[in-house]
């Protein structure tokens, strides 16, 4: 995806590789410690057995992103881009910490106490997450689309080195006592690191890339002022009453002009979190594979919503027409249907497919609508409709999430 922009500023384009891998590493670790939780979800079985943690922390988690993004999507405006992110990053890693924490302190207990706590600590990732993903999305929409697709592979990433990990953690410690709460906190522990690693590469390497700087810049002169506080990390120190403030869309105008990109992350996402994890967990039978089953379902998920992430990269594969990408996505609620006779009926391999084609659908079709919608507009607009589109995706993640408790109608109580 080569742009305009590239071609006609060069020279400015300095550091783009480098900027490209930053924005993959801050997308990792902007979910990093979601999908820790998620895929532990065995051992949270194991220690809250009657509690149904996959789809109860799901549960917590949302309501405080979709509540958190709503907020800082209507004063976009007037936010600080820079401390909203680090306040994200330094809020995920403080309750990824706190987990190892909680566990160390309960010897590893179940109970109602410790299980509302590892609840808390859901709620604080959701809260993080609306602060990381729609301030990175606001601020990489006025940016490169390849750093959009970047971070939002960082996204699909971190699902699958979860998943990789969680594999290789439940071979080696399947047998050992204590296995699974072994490789929980190891998984936990890698995830703490891993975000106190972004809070730095945020703070200090990404702002002073001169293809960033460039862009921020350039935002600037079109009269964003969340940028200020970044271009002032990187020594660039804007003389605010020269600035050219240009009329922008509001926010109602953006949604209306793009209504249609909104709603299509809305239906993917409700879609998608109607069946991962929790059906997956829960619905899909006993198999060969046993306990393995649900961890495999969920890193081939994982993997495919990687591998499709970059799959828009090739042209004859980019989706850009609104009304095709509306028909797409229209057509994966087919999976419903499929899902349910699948599991009903078929075998291992057939569900196994299934998966694999619901990650697929779900990566591309995200990074098509992402990188499309903000192309036309000035600085402050794109940064504006970045959040927006994050919301209705948020928005769609807390219906899905809320849909996935009809799978388990008649098949016991809560």
């Amino acid at each position: 995806m080569t742009t305009a922009e590239e071609s006609a500023n060069p020279a400015r384009m300095e550091g783009k590789f480098r900027a490209v891998v930053v924005c993959w590493f801050l997308g990792l670790g902007s979910l990093l410690a979601w999908n820790s939780m998620l895929t532990i979800g065995d051992y949270y079985y194991k220690v809250f057995p009657k509690y149904h943690p996959s789809r109860v922390l799901t549960l917590m988690y949302q309501p405080f992103a979709v509540g958190t993004m709503a907020i800082l999507a209507y004063n976009e405006s007037k936010i600080n881009t820079r401390r909203r992110n680090m306040f994200g990053y330094f809020l995920f890693f403080l309750s990824t910490l706190l987990c190892i924490v909680l566990d160390l302190a309960t010897s590893g207990k179940g109970g109602i106490g410790p299980y509302i706590g590892v609840c808390i600590f859901s709620a604080a990732f959701g809260v993080a997450d609306a602060h990381v993903q729609g301030g990175m999305v606001g601020d990489l929409s006025f940016m490169l689309p390849q750093f959009m697709q970047s971070f939002f592979a960082g996204l699909a990433a971190s699902g699958a080195l979860t998943s990789g990990l969680r594999l290789v953690t439940k071979a080696a410690f399947d047998k050992s006592h204590n296995g699974l709460r072994k490789g929980a906190m190891l998984f936990l522990a890698i995830s703490t690191l891993f975000e106190f690693l972004c809070m730095f590469v945020y703070a200090f390497y990404f702002p002073n890339l001169p293809i960033v700087k460039y862009f921020r810049k350039k935002a600037a002169t079109e009269g964003s002022k969340t940028v200020t506080a970044d271009l002032a990390a990187a020594g660039i120190h804007q003389d605010e009453d020269g600035l050219k403030i240009e009329d922008r869309l509001s926010l109602k105008q953006l949604l209306y002009q793009n209504i249609d990109y909104a709603i299509d992350l809305y239906l993917i996402y409700v879609l998608t979190l109607s069946i991962f994890p929790g059906f997956l967990y829960e619905n899909t039978g006993h198999h060969q594979l046993g306990s393995w089953y649900p961890l495999v379902l969920v890193a081939m998920y994982n993997v495919w919503d990687l591998i499709s992430r970059y799959t828009p990269l090739t042209d004859f594969l980019r989706l850009e027409s609104r009304k095709g990408l509306m028909i797409a996505i229209l057509a994966r609620f087919l999976f419903i249907p499929a899902f349910y006779f699948t599991a009903k009926y078929a075998d291992q391999g057939w569900m196994i497919m299934l998966v694999s084609l619901l990650g697929l659908t779900n990566g591309h079709l995200t990074v098509c609508v992402m990188t499309a919608a903000p192309k036309g507009y000035k600085g402050p607009e794109q940064n504006a409709l970045g959040n927006l589109l994050v919301l209705f995706l948020l928005g769609g993640i807390f219906s899905g999430v809320a849909f996935d408790w009809l799978w388990i109608i008649g098949n016991g109580s809560f």
